[in-house]
């Protein structure tokens, strides 16, 4: 049995209001176990017996868009993977030093060479990233309603979907589900 961290875009947005218990309940009726919800922001965590994690998204994302009635792009992460996500430490320390915010962004495959590159190109006195397999991490030394940077902008430079969550809620995740 393996236990997994959903991360689902587009829940609680731009009008897509789901309450964590329907959200919990639609994990359950595609056969997932030991089900939770981790605030209302998307994030779920569930047990499964499969193993293909490209699949499990896959069966995700078509359960979701037919239960909810719109379509919402899920990117998985085992324990393991989120452990290493919440210790990564891509940037020097003195840069967190006025940082606002730090955040990380989930897809689904490491993104090609050629859209780092025009990420690291968007790179300013305000916004860094860094590109570590399937995470892109980022650092906004404002508020983020600040920062000309957003998801929609990751998504349109890297050519697939994405969703952010703060590095502490990751944390608190990883804290709480040792």
């Amino acid at each position: 049995m393996q236990r997994y961290f959903a991360f689902l875009r587009a829940i609680n947005v731009g009008g897509h209001t789901v309450k964590m218990e329907v959200l919990r309940l639609q994990f359950e009726a595609l056969g997932f176990t030991k089900v939770e919800t981790f605030i209302a922001s998307g994030n779920v965590i569930f047990d499964s017996y499969l193993t293909d994690t490209l699949s499990l998204e896959s069966k995700i994302e078509a359960g979701l868009t037919s239960g909810l009635g719109f379509a919402i792009s899920v990117f998985l992460r085992t324990y393991k993977d989120l452990t290493e996500v919440a210790s990564c430490q891509p940037f020097p320390a003195q840069d967190f030093t006025h940082a606002a915010a730090f955040n990380v962004a989930f897809l689904s495959q490491p993104p090609e060479h050629s859209s780092v590159e025009k990420l690291l190109g968007l790179q300013n006195e305000i916004d860094q990233f860094k590109v570590v397999g399937r995470e892109v991490y980022w650092l906004c030394q404002v508020r983020q309603s600040e920062s000309k940077f957003s998801n929609a902008v990751l998504e349109k430079t890297l050519r697939q979907p994405a969703t952010f969550r703060q590095m502490t809620t990751v944390q608190r995740m990883v804290d709480k589900y040792k």
